[in-house]
């Protein structure tokens, strides 16, 4: 009796924990599934709140001159946003590098110049969001960045890949305002990324 129900168990038991990892698994994608929508829809507020930030300070108008910011700029603040036409890349900047600033587009790097101030302005960014498309910039491609009442136009110089802990691409070499982006490489690899993806790109005056 007991030997006739124990393979009839077993069965039974195996099912059941099959049962629970599907369920289990079901769970999983819809929460992963609702984490990514929002985090589009985030997105995608949080571009069109920099069109309107932008819009209010005026009319964008072509010039070399520096950006004008409407208040001191704190973090999480819409700065600006910036467009690489050839690789049709088009992003808000927001002040600061939280992992939420960086959900909701790239980051201006604290503590480096705001765009268009003299010295090196650092901008982050996703490999696998944003800033994916960087793997394709090439020397000279031009960079506009729309900050409130003014467009700045760049010119990307070089581009490199340094190790994390190399911090010299943000040390300011001199009077000339340049834009440097930066994301993690290599751009396919799972995990945490060993090295450091640099864009260089000067201001045109």
């Amino acid at each position: 009796m007991n030997s006739d129900n124990t393979p009839r168990q077993n069965a039974t038991r195996r099912w059941s924990i099959v049962l629970c990892v599907r369920d289990l698994l079901f769970l999983v994608g819809v929460v992963a599934l609702t984490y990514v929508g929002y985090t589009l829809l985030e997105a995608r507020h949080s571009s069109t709140v920099a069109d309107q930030v932008i819009a209010a300070a005026g009319k964008i108008s072509d010039g070399s001159n520096l950006p004008q910011t409407l208040a001191p700029v704190q973090r999480g603040d819409i700065i600006g946003r910036m467009d690489i036409p050839r690789l049709k890349l088009s992003v808000p900047v927001l002040q600061g590098t939280s992992a939420r600033t960086l959900r909701l587009g790239a980051g201006h790097i604290e503590g480096t110049p705001l765009p268009g101030e003299p010295g090196n302005s650092g901008v982050a960014g996703h490999r696998d969001t944003f800033f994916r498309s960087l793997k394709d910039i090439r020397t000279g491609d031009e960079i506009l960045m729309q900050a409130p009442g003014k467009v700045l136009h760049y010119t990307v110089d070089w581009v490199k890949v340094v190790d994390p802990a190399d911090l010299s691409v943000l040390n300011a070499t001199g009077t000339t305002s340049t834009l440097i982006l930066v994301t993690c490489y290599p751009f396919y690899l799972v995990g945490p990324a060993p090295r450091r993806y640099v864009v260089h790109a000067r201001l045109l005056l």
